[in-house]
């Protein structure tokens, strides 16, 4: 049953964001449960560079407005975020990053207002729920058990989770840990902030299979081969539907951009120095 919130759901005008440099716009785009400082590690380089980089906290995150609802919506974190993008009254076209859930809102963002669109940049990418594997999936498909499991996990949960997750990827510098000690705490901190029916919009998000064709702006994909939230075989599969887009591998799990940073930063450096 739809509560009366849902029925006269009003998106809210107002998001938590940051702007740093001049130049031309960047729109920095975080993943579920995460926060703009998901970027801490690209902006720098994005202002050395002379661009413009601008990141909110999405919907229901971080210091963004947290409206009181078990059942997020798509569609609010999509009006939300193109109406914040509207109020930066940006005066040229924006090259838009996007991580997971914010690849998802950068193609959407490209489809439906390719006025506004320079260029893309998708880190592991949403854009189909077939990408998950079945048991998320089905975590994600229950929305009272979402809500209850993070309604009710502690802090200490959640950052033990990260680290666990951390040690486990590990990386190619011989250390025990994949993030850095900073990264890890900052995601356990986003997890707490996250307004536990934020996890519904998963469901209802549309597959943009039969719509990735139509998005023809240069396009860079970047995924980890280790990643297990979205499976790693999609992403080539979305390369091949995108008429402009090269896809590249790194040996890494669902967050490159903190776990892999300076080869991650080089490549797309590399990417926007060619469209410029």
């Amino acid at each position: 049953m739809e509560s009366s919130l849902e029925k006269d759901f009003t998106i809210p005008t107002t998001a938590n964001y940051m702007q740093q440099g001049t130049g031309s716009p960047v729109i920095l785009i975080h993943g579920i449960a995460s926060s703009y400082r998901n970027w801490d590690d690209l902006v720098p380089e994005l202002v050395q560079e002379g661009f413009s980089s601008h990141a909110l906290d999405l919907l229901g995150h971080g210091d963004s407005p947290k409206p009181a609802s078990r059942s997020y919506q798509m569609e609010w974190m999509f009006q939300h975020f193109s109406g914040w993008i509207k109020s930066l009254h940006l005066t040229e076209p924006a090259i838009l990053i996007g991580h997971s859930l914010g690849g998802y809102l950068a193609l959407e963002y490209a489809r439906r207002v390719p006025a506004w669109t320079r260029s893309l940049v998708l880190v592991d990418p949403l854009y189909s729920l077939s990408q998950l594997p079945l048991l998320l999936r089905r975590t994600y498909r229950s929305s009272q058990l979402s809500h209850f499991i993070i309604g009710r996990t502690p802090p200490w949960m959640f950052r033990l989770i990260v680290d666990m997750t951390s040690m486990a990827m590990g990386n190619d510098h011989g250390t025990l840990h994949s993030l850095p000690p900073r990264v890890r705490a900052q995601t356990a901190l986003d997890y707490t902030r996250t307004a536990p029916g934020v996890y519904n919009i998963i469901n209802t998000s549309r597959d943009l299979n039969g719509n990735l064709s139509s998005v023809s702006f240069p396009t860079l994909v970047v995924w980890g081969d280790k990643d297990q939230t979205l499976t790693p075989s999609s992403f080539p599969k979305l390369v091949n539907q995108m008429p402009r887009a090269t896809g590249k591998i790194l040996r890494a799990g669902h967050v490159p951009h903190q776990s892999n940073r300076e080869e991650f930063n080089q490549i797309v450096m590399e990417f926007l120095r060619s469209r410029s």
